[in-house]
């Protein structure tokens, strides 16, 4: 049973369950979003966990979790990493992952991941909070940039130096997401090239990659359509970056059929291969 995931996964849903079981698709791994899979005191994981113990028997699995909610001031819900451990300790993941945000205050999930503002102060709140998160579960976990609409007037840093800082204190690794870079960068008038260039690359163990709706002046990341041309564009840039880094397709809403997030996963990896048969990384700075 294999726990390293290289190369290109996509996300494992519910309407794709059959095939994945009957058909053993060919992609490298699989992300799960964890609190699917986490049940209840009263129920541990479920039939759903039995599902995912049939998939991880044939591919790697990762966690990716919604709800850590490591931005709030609210203590950090010891039952709710007790039963992330207890997944981690069924699945063995290859990594565990969760968003760099905000989900709820005073015991309310608000259901959306909100951002922080960008300051020494909120690094350090952070920062501590991950440390504490990775002493309960034994091992480190990455967390993620989100997609903003917003901006806080206070912020005193960049959003690269805060996941940065964030980081490199807690000794975390990081999940770009590199469609929210770009959704935040054409939202905040920032150049995404400069984040990939300015981002810790030793601390990248993972990419996102998803669709968006660019309808309007505000894009809005919605993980319902394919990857966008200017996303793959930047894809690029950042594997000649940071090199072939363990990609993942999400796709959550207006799910597709299987094929098509295939076909979006065998995109990726060409591109890794591109990347690397045209002379590999850049130099690294970070």
């Amino acid at each position: 049973m294999a726990t390293r995931a290289e190369g290109v996964g996509i996300g494992l849903r519910p309407r794709h369950y059959h095939e994945v079981l009957t058909q053993r698709p060919g992609v490298s791994w699989f992300e799960v979003i964890s609190e699917n899979f986490m049940g209840r005191r009263a129920a541990p994981g479920g039939r759903p966990l039995e599902i995912l113990k049939q998939v991880r028997e044939h591919y790697p699995v990762v966690l990716h979790g919604v709800s850590l909610n490591i931005g709030s001031t609210d203590p950090l819900r010891l039952d709710y990493l007790t039963r992330l451990k207890w997944l981690i300790e069924q699945v063995q993941p290859a990594w565990v992952s969760d968003h760099l945000c905000w989900t709820g205050v005073d015991g309310e999930n608000l259901h959306d991941l909100l951002p922080l503002p960008f300051t020494e102060l909120a690094a350090r709140h952070v920062a501590e909070r991950v440390a504490k998160v990775q002493d309960v579960l034994g091992r480190r976990i990455l967390l993620e940039n989100v997609s903003s609409y917003i901006a806080f007037e206070h912020s005193d840093m960049t959003e690269w130096e805060f996941l940065g800082q964030v980081a490199q204190r807690a000794d975390c690794g990081i999940l770009l997401d590199v469609n929210n870079i770009y959704v935040s960068a054409k939202n905040h008038h920032f150049d995404p090239r400069e984040y990939l260039d300015k981002i810790p690359s030793r601390r990248v163990g993972q990419i996102h990659l998803a669709g968006h709706d660019g309808g309007s002046s505000l894009l809005i990341d919605t993980h319902d359509r394919p990857v966008a041309p200017p996303v793959w564009e930047l894809y690029r840039y950042a594997i000649e970056r940071l090199g072939p880094v363990p990609t993942l397709i999400e796709w959550d809403d207006k799910l597709p059929p299987l094929s098509e997030l295939l076909e979006e996963a065998q995109r990726a990896r060409l591109i890794q291969e591109q990347v690397v048969s045209d002379g590999g990384q850049r130099a690294i700075a970070g």
